[in-house]
Order: structure tokens, then C-alpha cells, then sequence
């Protein structure tokens, strides 16, 4: 078992030492970080969604930044639109499991907010279908995948492409470098803010 335990977590740390060797992927995270700051700065919000792991990503995020990261501060918007069983369940009974995140996005984006899809394979049809509605409405768009990209990848602003193939590790890579995210964007409004 303990040969087991040490591969995986080898296999995690190569996937994110492959990250933190991509300068390219490096770019993306800070100017991710960026326009979300710049978002907040404008009294926009942060939307987030995905399904299964992803779906507690989006939910995990939102909880970041609506309650605290580090610091002691004011709660910043940002909703998970994997939350609300009513909403759910009835778009995918009147419509189509594909727009269950689309309509909620035509219900609550604006120009200038945020809207962050998380797809491991990046071709999951009801994230590809809300960042489509969302860039229509004039949001700054965000896919958060694995190798490749999938159909995400062609269509947001900006885009964090995990390098591995399995749905774990790209996962785990995805939580960290939203703490990242989270991390930055305390410290650039609030740095001068005690550490909770």
C-alpha cells in the first residue's frame, strides 16, 4: 500500500512541477488572477461552474471568495451555479441537462463579470454552452481543463490547461492553482488586512 500511496503523490507533484516549468501556463494563472481583480475593482462578480469534482471546485472557489481566504475582509460575489436543486433539475427537465448552466448564466452574467467553466476534458457540453451564452452578455471567460484544452479551450478569453490526462490529477492541480488565484486577489484588495 505505502508503494501505492508514494506513486500517486509522485504522480501529482510531476504534474505540478510540469506547471510550475510552463512560463506560458505561469502568464495565464497571474493574468487570470487580473481580470479578476479587476472585476472585483468594478463591482463585477466571479461566476463558476463545472460538474461532478469540478461542480465542488466551482462551489469550494465561490466559498473563498464570498467568505475569507487568509484574510479578514470583505466578502467579495461570487456564485456557484452547481448549488440550487430547483434551478437544476428543472432547466434540465424543461430544456436539456446541456443548458443547465447556460440559462443560469443568461440570468446572472453582465458585462464585465468573470465566468470560469472547469472541465477536465474541456469538452463537457453544459460548461461549452454557458461560456458561449456568457461571452454573448460581454463576460471575461475562463476554462479551467486538462491536456488539450477540449472545446473550451478554442472558445474562452483565457485558459488554464492542466498537462496530464487523468481526471485526479488535473483536478488537484486545478484546486491549487485556484488558491493561488485566491491568494492573489486578497492580497492585491486587501493586503493591508490581518490574516484570519
Amino acid at each position: 500500500m505505502d508503494k501505492i500511496i508514494k506513486q500517486i503523490l509522485s504522480e501529482s507533484i510531476k504534474v505540478k512541477n510540469k506547471i510550475l516549468d510552463d512560463p506560458s501556463l505561469l502568464d495565464q494563472i497571474g493574468k487570470i488572477s487580473s481580470i479578476i481583480i479587476e472585476a472585483y475593482k468594478r463591482k463585477n462578480k466571479v461566476i463558476l461552474f463545472g460538474n461532478g469534482g469540478s461542480a465542488a471546485d466551482a462551489q469550494h472557489v465561490a466559498g473563498e471568495l464570498v467568505n475569507k481566504f487568509q484574510l479578514e475582509r470583505e466578502a467579495l460575489p461570487a456564485i456557484a451555479l452547481t448549488t440550487d436543486s430547483s434551478v437544476l433539475t428543472s432547466i434540465a427537465n424543461d430544456y436539456d441537462y446541456s443548458r443547465i448552466f447556460a440559462r443560469q448564466v443568461e440570468a446572472w452574467a453582465k458585462e464585465g463579470d468573470v465566468v470560469i467553466g472547469i472541465s477536465t476534458s474541456g469538452n463537457s457540453a453544459n460548461v461549452v454552452e454557458a461560456v458561449k451564452i456568457a461571452k454573448e452578455k460581454g463576460a471575461k471567460t475562463v476554462g479551467f481543463t486538462g491536456s488539450g484544452g477540449g472545446k473550451l479551450a478554442k472558445l474562452v478569453d483565457l485558459v488554464v490547461s492542466v498537462p496530464s490526462d487523468e481526471a485526479p490529477r488535473i483536478q488537484e492541480s486545478h484546486i491549487t492553482i485556484f488558491h493561488i488565484i485566491c491568494y492573489l486577489v486578497e492580497r492585491e484588495l486587501f493586503g493591508s488586512q490581518p490574516r484570519a
